[in-house]
């Protein structure tokens, strides 16, 4: 069974070296999974040639790739929103420009995807989670202990939070509010999606090298901007509650109403929270 059409979404920053590979596979994946796609990459206000590069890109895709140039970089979550805000197809499918997630492994979210609608199962986020992180010993200790803390700040469910590999329903973003600009998003959305009863399986996909230009989460500032944003989320998420407050209560009970109690892994590889 085929998705019924998908938007993939790019962010880019600095991705010269990995977005046309990241592109043509998404271009060469797609068709297996739907037989209506579209491929959104957002320039991130990108300092070396990833603009050159994606243009040339939508000269030779012309019918399925759109390229969004942020003149000045708004951020991972800025660039995410408006990937997400320009989506068109019934389910998008998200991760980085970077090349550290093979695009390919689309097809697992949508082989699990198809399991559970031929199980007469809803689905509203099939959510990846890293076989194994393949950085830097340090990047992994930190992650680490980041995944572990936000997971009890948060009340999180799924195994890997921070795994930006994800399809999502697209309707569900009419029906939460995203606000983050930095890597928090994957937090926010989770979140908010979570509360609001919606259904999420993991599958499980490979995580890979880094092959060009560099993180540009691990330095001081960055890492502290993110635990202030942190914290601000813990604020309106789980202390005040604002997006609950603001959602309806009809559309909260309708999203979770055949939600079932989670079972057991598939044979694929996927996990139902």
């Amino acid at each position: 069974m085929k998705l019924p059409s998908v938007t993939t979404v790019f962010p880019a920053y600095n991705d010269a070296g990995t977005i046309p590979s990241m592109v043509i596979c998404a271009m060469r994946t797609l068709p297996l999974i739907t037989d209506d796609y579209e491929v959104v990459v957002v320039n991130d206000g990108s300092r070396d040639h990833t603009a050159e590069v994606l243009d040339e890109l939508a000269r030779l895709y012309p019918r399925h790739l759109r390229v969004i140039h942020h003149p000045q970089n708004r951020g991972y979550g800025g660039a995410l929103r408006t990937g997400f805000m320009a989506a068109e197809k019934e389910w998008v499918f998200y991760t980085d420009g970077d090349a550290q997630y093979d695009a390919r492994e689309m097809t697992r979210l949508a082989d699990a995807w198809s399991a559970e609608v031929e199980a007469g199962r809803s689905v509203q986020v099939v959510n990846g989670y890293k076989i194994s992180r393949s950085d830097p010993a340090y990047r992994t200790v930190i992650g680490r202990v980041y995944h572990h803390v936000v997971r009890l700040m948060f009340g999180f469910k799924l195994r890997d939070v921070d795994c930006d590999f994800r399809l999502i329903q697209r309707e569900l973003f009419s029906k939460v509010q995203l606000e983050s600009r930095s890597g928090t998003i994957c937090l926010e959305m989770v979140k908010k999606f979570q509360d609001l009863g919606c259904r999420f399986v993991e599958v499980p996909v490979n995580h890979y090298h880094r092959a060009y230009g560099r993180s540009q989460f691990f330095n001081f500032r960055r890492v502290w901007r993110t635990g202030v944003d942190v914290l601000w989320l813990w604020m309106k998420l789980v202390v005040r509650k604002e997006h609950l407050q603001m959602a309806s209560p009809s559309l909260t009970s309708a999203i979770g109403a055949d939600s079932p109690t989670p079972a057991a892994a598939k044979d694929m590889g996927a996990r139902e929270i």
